[in-house]
């Protein structure tokens, strides 16, 4: 509750997030990892069932206020979070790999709900049908009630007992089971991951229940089983930009986690997160426009965009770039780089998106910018990135959550004719060329299949490379000469033409 409060009074220029998930694309059913021939659509529903399959650790948020002309001072913090889960092998290697705390996550995760999973809670307290969440949770909960269990056969009334070293949602649920087991046992929460037990009469217990202070009513109970949720409200009410850092994959985990579980259709998606955050802003989406202008170097990670940011030159009749300061409580990420931990990857995404706005504001007039400029002025020179979400491995550059989405202009498509080989399958055909080059691959014909690539250089390299290969021949995919449909149809029309001449000349013959 604090930290809300806080959040409800520092929240002024914009808002920047990270989430780190237990897995990224699920890998069952098969096929199911979007490809570069998705339309966004496709994308969508082959990322939703990802999403629904796995669940966020970290959620980092760095607030930037606008602490005078020049000085934007952040509150950075890093979440734990924590419900029942799937997790994937690869996620596991990759958190660990940059210092991932798995017993803070499994035993100090705060808890998270969305709207259905909140109504399904309430109907469950008001027909006193509690169950308890998690699995992870039902160990710790056996031995604190076989513990209670023994010490209340032998204890005189008002005699106490403490239970220790409980998460704050197990402080909860293990109050909730002892008094729905036990109805002669009173509980109260002393923090400190401490729960007192009590000894009490059937009279004084229902006295008890009756006091206002009781920290198990239903309303406190929803309250904190909602956790991190109460926190998300805050931030839908703000209505402050969002910044993030290829963000589609969070907004979507944003949606479903927090929000509704994500629905079918991908224009409803839209239409529910433009409703939540009406100004979105991808740092991904603007640093590759300006990559493509020069105005950066082709830098791919996050960390490696803001260093690069932080060393460009800037024209000395430039205004300075804005000080970027971490308020006190919050300064170990400007002591310590910590890659993919959530909260310094959203100060970094933050701190990206000043720096690239403030660049493009000096670069986008050639007379010089002879005032401090403000927050309101950065957006302005952003307009054209604003709610453009950047698609990673799809049909579409970009997802516009305000209008039309962004076709991409990706290289010419390429068809491979088999020839001489048995019979081969996508992943023989992507193995192939995977020593090469990277291409998402996908089966035409029975003996054809076709490749797309994300760069032109590596179209140009297996054109080269494979010009006189003796069973796999390569060439430019064309519409008219390659497509199925229109084989089939130049096929079905020599039949029909075939025939009327036929029955032409059968027709003239005396």
């Amino acid at each position: 509750c604090f930290v809300c409060v806080r959040f409800s009074r520092v929240l002024s220029a914009s808002t920047a997030l990270d989430m780190e998930f237990t897995g990224l694309h699920s890998t069952f059913p098969r096929n199911s990892e979007p490809s570069l021939f998705d339309s966004p659509v496709e994308w969508y529903l082959k990322a939703r069932q990802s999403v629904q399959r796995f669940t966020v650790t970290q959620f980092g948020l760095a607030i930037f206020s606008n602490e005078n002309a020049n000085k934007y001072m952040v509150h950075s913090y890093n979440f734990f979070l924590f419900v029942e889960f799937t997790i994937s092998a690869s996620s596991i290697h990759f958190l660990t790999h940059y210092g991932f705390d798995y017993n803070k996550f499994l035993k100090d995760g705060i808890p998270y709900m969305n709207e259905v999973q909140e109504k399904i809670l309430r109907q469950h307290l008001l027909a006193g049908s509690w169950k308890v969440s998690s699995a992870l949770h039902r160990d710790v909960l056996k031995k604190a009630i076989d513990e209670v269990t023994r010490w209340i056969a032998a204890a005189e009334e008002e005699e106490t007992m403490i239970l220790q070293d409980l998460s704050v949602y197990q402080m909860l649920e293990v109050q909730l089971v002892l008094r729905q087991a036990l109805q002669n046992v009173w509980t109260e929460p002393l923090g400190d991951k401490r729960v007192m037990v009590k000894k009490v009469s059937p009279q004084h217990r229902q006295l008890l229940e009756n006091s206002v202070h009781d920290h198990c009513q239903k309303e406190l109970i929803l309250l904190s089983a909602r956790g991190f949720t109460n926190l998300f409200h805050i931030l839908v009410k703000a209505k402050k930009p969002l910044v993030g850092h290829n963000m589609l994959m969070d907004l979507m985990h944003l949606h479903d986690k927090f929000y509704k579980p994500l629905p079918e259709s991908y224009e409803e998606f839209k239409r529910n997160i433009h409703n939540l955050f009406p100004v979105l802003i991808d740092t991904k989406t603007v640093t590759k426009s300006m990559q493509k202008e020069c105005l950066l170097s082709r830098a791919s990670g996050l960390l490696e965009v803001y260093e690069d940011l932080c060393s460009s030159n800037l024209n000395p009749k430039d205004p300075p770039c804005p000080v970027i300061a971490l308020a006190s409580g919050c300064s170990r990420y400007a002591e310590k780089k910590s890659p993919h931990e959530a909260g310094y990857d959203a100060f970094l995404c933050g701190s990206v998106l000043l720096m690239s706005a403030h660049l493009l504001l000096c670069r986008s007039t050639e007379d010089a910018v002879e005032t401090v400029p403000s927050f309101s002025q950065y957006l302005t020179v952003l307009a054209e990135h604003l709610n453009k979400v950047n698609m990673t491995r799809g049909g579409a550059s970009s997802i516009n959550f305000s209008g039309e989405d962004v076709r991409c202009h990706q290289p010419p498509v390429l068809v491979v004719h088999v020839r001489g080989w048995l019979e081969l399958n996508e992943r023989q055909i992507y193995h192939e060329f995977k020593g090469l080059c990277h291409f998402d691959v996908k089966r035409l014909s029975k003996n054809q299949f076709i490749l797309q690539s994300q760069r032109y250089k590596h179209v140009r390299l297996v054109l080269r490379d494979y010009k006189h290969h003796p069973h796999l021949q390569v060439s430019v995919y064309r519409h008219w000469r390659h497509s199925p449909c229109v084989n089939c149809l130049l096929q079905v029309s020599g039949i029909v033409a075939l025939w009327s001449l036929l029955a032409f000349v059968l027709g003239r013959a005396p």
